[in-house]
């Protein structure tokens, strides 16, 4: 097993990754030299750089650090970097020990009392809210967080009250969150996903069965009211939690008021009354119930949810709303799944009843698009104008016949374009007043200022 004790050196291939870069942010706090490499700089690299953190952007073996030695140094990698790559090469021929970024994040959580917060999509929101309210508590933690939270305006949260809870996004992406033995645990869903990797939904399943087996003796796994795990895992409390069905974490009498929601948060012994969550979106009213099932379990108080909840300002690029000014709402979504795409729609049609929605969608990776080109087309249909860029292939190559027009083609609704990148911004101007909603996981936030820009022209009409 590792041990960080005589860690002088961290060097991270795919430092800019989310995950990545909330480790890289750990062990700079602990007073260890970081750098890294990224294939492209972004907000968070250079973010990463004003902290003092060395950032190149080139697969140039030359500019690893001349300090890294295998007696001090740990090297840090996700899969998303290929084989290939010519400084993994070099370090691995050097007698580098290499080590996933899941492997790392594992060490540092196992030796706290961890809360994982699992599922294929929800996790970073749920992950979010739990620590912001364990944060706002007396009782206090730290937190890597698969998002950066717009309260902290980072990734991670270090502690500074002698808690020993963290709160930790597990990833199912290529089995990560295997390595984690939380105490706590939630899943908020189990869809197909990254059949790249798991080839089936059956497989899917498979994983969230093992990843439940990992919590502790004495521990408690939360599970969406539907899903469901393995009733063989004996020493953990189990618990169910909705937003439409009785569960024992259950949000009854909610109302929307002024485009936030207030709800009841019925639980196993008690009941909260009036929460009020100062977030948009009737999907975040479910995500603050498994949070909030969370904090409770962990021995926070209902007083101390109601404040975190009231003070929760979201997650960038989670229903982030970057323009409100009467004529466009403008609102940036990482949604890149069928049921994520369903979700943030209707929670938008809930919150802006009767106005005009214009989707624009990225697809993120040619698999995903391949696996699920109907179900994108079937979430994008209840959009009333429908743009779709090229696929974003992040980590992979192209696959023959797969495209946007995959999508495209089985879209019912008449009202959708095929777009450039390069052209969005152009289209904007045509944008009719109303919703603009863009989503995806690729590199379509960089799109939303010049979006924006033009949307704003609007008001000069």
């Amino acid at each position: 097993m590792l041990n960080f004790t005589d860690i002088k050196q961290v060097y991270f291939l795919g430092i800019g990754g989310i995950g990545m870069s909330a480790l890289a942010r750990y062990f700079a706090s602990q007073g260890i030299a970081v750098s890294g490499y990224d294939r492209t700089s972004t907000e968070l690299t250079l973010q990463l750089e004003k902290e003092g953190i060395a950032v190149h952007y080139d697969d140039n073996p030359a500019k690893l650090p001349s300090e890294l030695n295998i007696a001090d140094s740990l090297i840090v990698y996700t899969p998303a970097v290929p084989s290939s790559h010519q400084e993994l090469n070099v370090l691995i021929d050097r007698g580098f020990p290499i080590h996933k970024r899941s492997e790392v994040l594992g060490i540092i959580c196992n030796s706290r009392r961890t809360i994982a917060v699992a599922g294929t999509h929800g996790k970073t929101s749920v992950s979010t809210m739990t620590a912001h309210i364990l944060k706002s508590s007396a009782t206090g933690c730290a937190a890597f967080m698969g998002g950066i939270s717009k309260n902290y305006k980072t990734n991670l949260l270090l502690d500074d009250t002698g808690s020993q809870w963290i709160v930790a996004e597990a990833d199912e992406f290529d089995r990560s969150f295997l390595q984690l033995k939380p105490e706590l645990a939630v899943i908020t869903s189990m869809d197909a996903d990254h059949l790249d990797i798991y080839g089936s939904h059956e497989k899917v399943i498979e994983s969230f069965n093992l990843f439940a087996g990992q919590i502790k003796a004495g521990g408690a796994l939360v599970l969406k009211k539907g899903l469901s795990v393995n009733t063989e895992i004996e020493d953990i409390r189990k618990f169910t939690y909705s937003i439409t069905e009785n569960a024992d974490f259950c949000a009854e009498n909610i109302e929307l008021k002024d485009g936030f929601y207030q709800f009841d948060l019925k639980t196993p012994g008690f009941r909260i009354e009036k929460l009020v969550l100062n977030y948009p979106g009737l999907l975040n009213v479910e995500n603050s119930v498994a949070a909030s099932a969370l904090a409770i379990l962990a021995g926070i108080s209902p007083e101390e949810i109601r404040g975190a909840l009231a003070t929760y300002s979201g997650v960038k690029r989670r229903f982030d709303i970057q323009l409100n000014n009467g004529i466009f709402v403008l609102i940036d979504d990482y949604a890149h799944h069928p049921e994520e795409l369903r979700a943030t729609i209707q929670s938008v049609r809930d919150v802006y009843k009767g106005r005009t929605l214009t989707g624009v969608f990225q697809p993120h990776l040619y698999s995903r698009t391949k696996d699920f080109a109907a179900g994108f087309a079937k979430s994008l249909d209840l959009l009333d104008e429908i743009v779709l860029l090229d696929i974003y292939p992040a980590r992979e190559l192209p696959m023959e016949g797969v495209s946007s027009e995959l999508i495209f083609k089985q879209i019912n609704n008449a009202n959708k374009i095929l777009c450039a990148k390069s052209e969005l911004k152009n289209l904007a101007a045509s944008f009719k007043p109303g919703i603009v909603l863009m989503m995806g996981a690729g590199d379509i936030d960089t799109l939303v200022d010049e979006v924006k820009e033009q949307l704003l022209k609007h008001e000069d009409r």
